[in-house]
């Protein structure tokens, strides 16, 4: 039996980033406006909102539990804030769900305007790599595992069932220093292995986020040898930095990267499970839920789960504010217990419920939470099913 799989029952958890409650919105806003804070104050709402948002999770019943991610305004902050080499291009235009939003441009126009751009509360510009990649997040990263280990110990979670997500290296900006894609992505595996080690290090577990594996599968600009090319770069970039870490401490997540939406144009799981299952990782987090791939836990009928792996497929959506029914949950753990083995799988939501701090999530914080007592009753229907 490894590290996280189950054993007498079927383990809940999500993918890290919820929505931030309000007065850590406020004052995350006006550092990152430049405007002066107490940072000692800063400090104190942020380390209470995330003892708040574990004891939440714990009380909801998730079992596996992390920060919400409230120590990251964004996506590309944090990529600033952690690496050395980068700059932002405010001018530059987003390139992101090329496909989708050329065959719904009104759609994503309304979209981009409400939610993951215009409901920021930093921008989100592109940023660029210019120099030397080298990693100076030791500061932010010891913050952030003090503050969950913490929160966690006051809810009376071991640490073992904590987990910090951190970036994989396909998704830290464009580059324009290193002579080839090789060298850049050699670098950064470098530089994040830094992050990644101080996590396990401490204790906990490591979630790695790639969202930017699937996007490859329906980039307009590559051919078949190129997508197959970069999937092989990914895949080397992400384990070359998990060099020497265990396995069972290592969470592997990916996604379709949107929220609400026609989606269209996304990879089909068959397409990446075999990029996926080449990750030095212990479990494998999927979105499940999504009508648009609910279907795919059939692949599991022919594809065999490397031994000793878990499968963490959402079982609830990101991405809608109807609370599925538990029933409903049950029946999607089982679909997949079924195939793979009771042990081998748990349940987990399709991605973050906030992965920009915005005052406005398209699920609301609310209903967050009743996803989360919906997931913990299905899965305890399921486990009765299962361990009879």
């Amino acid at each position: 039996m490894t590290l996280q799989q189950n054993s007498d029952k079927i383990q809940t958890t999500h993918i890290g980033s919820l929505p931030r409650p309000h007065p850590l919105l406020d004052i995350m806003k006006k550092k990152y406006s430049g405007a002066a804070i107490d940072e000692v104050a800063f400090e104190k709402v942020l380390r209470q909102s995330i003892v708040d948002c574990v004891a939440k999770q714990v009380a909801c019943g998730i079992d596996i539990v992390t920060d919400g991610e409230f120590s990251k305004p964004g996506f590309f902050t944090y990529v600033q804030e952690r690496l050395e080499g980068f700059e932002a291009r405010p001018a530059q235009k987003m390139a992101i769900f090329q496909k989708e939003v050329a065959a719904f441009p009104e759609y994503y126009a309304e979209y981009f305007k409400s939610a993951m751009m215009g409901g920021a509360i930093v921008p989100l510009n592109p940023v660029v790599c210019v120099g030397p990649v080298k990693y100076r997040g030791e500061k932010a990263v010891k913050r952030d595992i003090d503050n969950v280990k913490a929160a966690a110990k006051a809810a009376g979670v071991p640490d073992h069932r904590v987990f910090l997500p951190a970036t994989a290296p396909s998704g830290v900006g464009v580059n324009e220093y290193y002579k080839s894609d090789e060298e850049y992505f050699h670098a950064l595996a470098n530089e994040l292995s830094k992050e990644y080690r101080a996590i396990v290090d401490s204790g906990i577990l490591v979630q790695i986020d790639d969202p930017f594996l699937c996007d490859i599968f329906v980039d307009p600009d590559l051919d078949a040898a190129g997508i197959k090319k970069r999937a092989q770069q990914y895949v080397e970039a992400v384990n070359s930095a998990l060099k020497g870490i265990p396995e069972e401490r290592v969470r592997f997540h990916t996604c379709y990267g949107i929220n609400e939406g026609p989606r269209l144009y996304e990879a089909a799981l068959a397409d990446v499970i075999g990029y996926v299952f080449k990750i030095a990782a212990g479990s494998f987090s999927f979105e499940a839920a999504n009508p648009r791939h609910e279907h795919e836990y059939h692949l599991f009928e022919t594809v065999k789960v490397p031994d000793g792996k878990v499968l963490c497929p959402g079982v609830i959506t990101h991405a809608s504010n109807i609370v599925e029914h538990p029933e409903l949950i049950a029946e999607r753990i089982l679909r997949f217990a079924n195939l793979v083995g009771r042990e081998n799988v748990i349940a987990a939501a399709d991605c973050g419920f906030s992965s920009q701090a915005l005052y406005k999530t398209e699920v609301h914080h609310t209903v967050v939470w009743e996803k989360f007592k919906a997931m913990r009753q299905g899965a305890d229907i399921a486990t009765k099913k299962l361990w009879r």
